[in-house]
């Protein structure tokens, strides 16, 4: 078992909603040191044993220059957390404004959510085979991907082109990279109280909170930080993708 005091993790997306709360939470657990990234800036004061990066996930000189921090002030890496994504609420046409779906937008999504993520693991993964096995298994990468993978709702073509691209990738990547015992776990969250949804209105989001079956709410980021500190330190969690949605099934 991968003791979380042993952490040293890049968390892509620290800078709000479910990247700053599994930073906070591994931080709370006691996880050794992580490397913050996002391009965002970080307007909260971050604890001495984290390093903030400002950079873009689809960027690969950004990334390369990311992990360089990350081994340089904190030596091994063994574990990536990826959190970066955006979305976009859209009709394929949207037949009252007679308006197509944005290309642009969409294509934002997919770079950011999908592109992004594999950019991370694919330059991570170099860092993490440098580790000594222990208990078999040198480090993990987790993913999100969303409830929308498998149910998606009107308007969230992009979301679930993107949410599923992520789930689907989960197992080949953990097959690639298990001749050095690096794993690769995918969380596939519900609706949760992020900058991200926020946005919305409160009755839309009352909607979906009624809508989950137990407990009738929105998730908190830090219960994604809990799931994802289970998945560092449960090594037989594996090419897996969890639901992480209180049983809710969104609807068409």
């Amino acid at each position: 078992m991968q003791r979380l005091e042993k952490t040293v993790a890049l968390i892509t997306g620290a800078a709000s909603g479910l990247g700053k709360g599994t930073m906070l939470h591994l931080l709370n657990r006691g996880a050794k040191a992580i490397l913050a990234f996002d391009r965002e800036p970080f307007n909260f004061e971050l604890p001495k044993n984290v390093v903030a990066f400002r950079g873009d996930v689809t960027n690969e000189k950004d990334v390369s220059d990311a992990l360089d921090v990350c081994k340089r002030n904190f030596g091994p890496l063994n574990v990536v957390v990826n959190c970066a994504g955006v979305t976009v609420a859209f009709k394929l046409f949207n037949f009252e404004r007679k308006q197509a779906h944005s290309l642009q937008e969409f294509r934002k999504v997919i770079e950011t959510n999908v592109l992004g993520m594999f950019n991370v693991n694919r330059l991570a993964a170099g860092l993490l085979a440098e580790n000594e096995l222990e208990g078999g298994v040198k480090g993990v990468i987790i993913n999100t991907a969303g409830a929308s993978a498998f149910e998606g709702s009107i308007g969230q073509v992009a979301h679930s082109a993107a949410s599923g691209a992520v789930s689907s990738m989960t197992l080949p990547m953990a097959r690639d990279l298990a001749e050095e015992g690096i794993r690769v776990v995918a969380i596939a969250p519900g609706v949760f109280r992020t900058p991200l949804i926020e946005k919305y209105p409160e009755s839309a989001l009352q909607y979906l909170a009624d809508m989950t079956l137990a407990p009738s709410r929105l998730g908190n980021p830090d219960e994604f930080g809990q799931l994802v500190a289970t998945i560092i330190e449960n090594p037989m969690l594996n090419g897996e993708v969890i639901r992480l949605d209180g049983g809710i099934r969104l609807p068409g």
